[in-house]
């Protein structure tokens, strides 16, 4: 009985104590509840901002964070100078294998230089002393790859692509042209003329004449410059610019006029004319512009072929670097029948496009300074006096010019030269006159006012150091006959 009574009392016991253990623990978070906002508001007394010790840690894990990013950079900069140097020492070691006694490794190490990319340049010798022949050669062809693809993707980078997809009027698209191009517009149009946005991007003169299309626009190539479009109200029967021209590659190519002779004692005199106008993007000024005539070929509304005339082998087109545009005209044949409009005219452009522009600094008191950038060579040959005045003689020299010294040399002379004074000071040509032409390059004689400064002076030539043929093909369509 006892026992029984023993286990009651200690059951009942431990109930109460868990009870009041129970409501205990109800207080305590009672007060709790109650100390700790009070706490946290003393410790941050500035409405809710962190402890010094939250801050210590927030401060440790932000430095942690610029650590490990310092870290990442560290570790992403000696792996690409890691990679810079293999690249170097591959391109050294096919050097090396031009020389090789086996024909298959010289050849494999001329490819791997070339197909090492532009890059590849700046690891090459320019020394050819003490090295063979064939390994001479191997290097010279090697350069010419290397330059031609660099001074592709200098002109594919200059392609210029207009975006119009969030243009409402007049004034958005022209500065979203000219934000994309680097040409600006002057004109006394309303900037709140409605022009539709346009989704796909177009090339510089797609997007111009989509534009000028909806207000009644139209370019005056002679009111503005290398850098500026004058636009003017278009003559009420002009046709659409857009639904007139052909765009191919950087240029536009627009049918102005046709016009017909008949001769009727010599039916060999007779023709037709066909008036074109070939403007390209203004950034990218062709060299040496021509069109072959044996290619002309046209289709007439009535089914019949539009020949060219026998007149040459080629159209030469002069270009200038100040107006976007030139004019000429195709020399066809006169139609036997009696059809009213062309269908389509067809023929390719031949240029030679420039590359990026680089800048030769001699020092005028340098006697025969002579630098070269990648086909280019501009030497100083001599500086004297000339009356008050110094002639200041420049040689520049192009590695294997081809077409671009022929009859387009013209191109040279528009490149910028000046003169640096030790002040910083420019002083500009007065004038140039050409003492010697040779079939890779010229000799040119410029004028300066230098007064007592000639010797602390440096000579500033800019120039594009290599050029790219193009050839596209062009098609315009439905132009009528008189």
């Amino acid at each position: 009985m006892r026992v029984v009574w023993f286990m009651r009392t200690v059951t009942a016991a431990t109930n109460w104590n868990r009870r009041c253990f129970v409501a205990d623990l109800l207080w305590i978070g009672v007060v709790v509840l109650i100390l700790v906002p009070n706490v946290m508001a003393q410790d941050a007394p500035n409405g809710g901002a962190e402890g010094p010790a939250a801050q210590s840690a927030a401060e440790n894990s932000d430095a942690g964070n610029s650590d490990a990013e310092n870290s990442d950079a560290e570790n992403s900069d000696a792996e690409t100078e890691a990679a810079r140097r293999a690249f170097r020492s591959d391109v050294l070691e096919w050097v090396d294998e031009l020389d090789s006694p086996t024909l298959r490794v010289r050849k494999e190490a001329e490819r791997s230089l070339i197909e090492a990319g532009p890059k590849a340049l700046d690891h090459l010798p320019e020394n050819r002393v003490g090295i063979s022949l064939e390994v001479a050669e191997r290097l010279e062809r090697v350069k010419k790859a290397l330059v031609a693809s660099r001074t592709k993707d200098e002109i594919e980078t200059k392609s210029i692509q207009i975006r119009l997809d969030k243009v409402s009027n007049l004034g958005e698209a022209l500065e979203a042209i000219s934000r994309g191009s680097g040409v600006e517009f002057e004109h006394n149009a309303d900037v709140a003329t409605p022009v539709n946005p346009v989704v796909t991007p177009l090339s510089f003169w797609h997007a111009v004449d989509l534009v000028l299309d909806q207000a009644k626009l139209d370019v005056n190539f002679y009111g503005g410059d290398s850098e500026t479009l004058r636009l003017d109200p278009r003559a009420a029967e002009r046709p659409s610019r857009v639904d007139s021209a052909a765009y191919v590659g950087v240029y536009r190519i627009e049918a102005t006029s046709v016009s017909s002779r008949r001769n009727l004692r010599q039916a060999d005199l007779s023709g037709l004319n066909i008036g074109i106008e070939i403007s390209w993007a203004p950034s990218l000024t062709p060299i040496g512009l021509t069109i072959p005539v044996a290619q002309l070929s046209g289709k007439l509304d009535d089914g019949a072929v539009l020949k060219p005339q026998d007149s040459g082998e080629t159209i030469d087109v002069a270009t200038n670097s100040e107006i976007a545009f030139t004019e000429l005209y195709l020399p066809m044949k006169l139609p036997a029948g009696q059809p009213s409009r062309i269908e389509s005219l067809s023929g390719e452009l031949k240029a030679l496009l420039p590359g990026e522009k680089k800048m030769f600094e001699i020092s005028l008191a340098e006697p025969n300074g002579k630098k070269k950038i990648d086909a280019m060579t501009v030497q100083l040959e001599e500086v004297r006096r000339n009356g008050p005045l110094h002639e200041v003689r420049v040689a520049v020299e192009l590695d294997q010019a081809g077409r671009s010294l022929e009859s387009h040399r013209y191109w040279i002379f528009e490149n910028q030269v000046f003169i640096r004074r030790k002040d910083g000071s420019k002083a500009q040509h007065l004038g140039f006159e050409v003492y010697r032409q040779t079939e890779s390059g010229v000799g040119i004689g410029y004028l300066f006012d230098l007064g007592d400064a000639a010797n602390d002076s440096t000579l500033v030539y800019q120039s594009p150091t290599s050029v790219i043929p193009n050839e596209v093909p062009f098609v315009i369509q439905d132009i009528p006959l008189p």
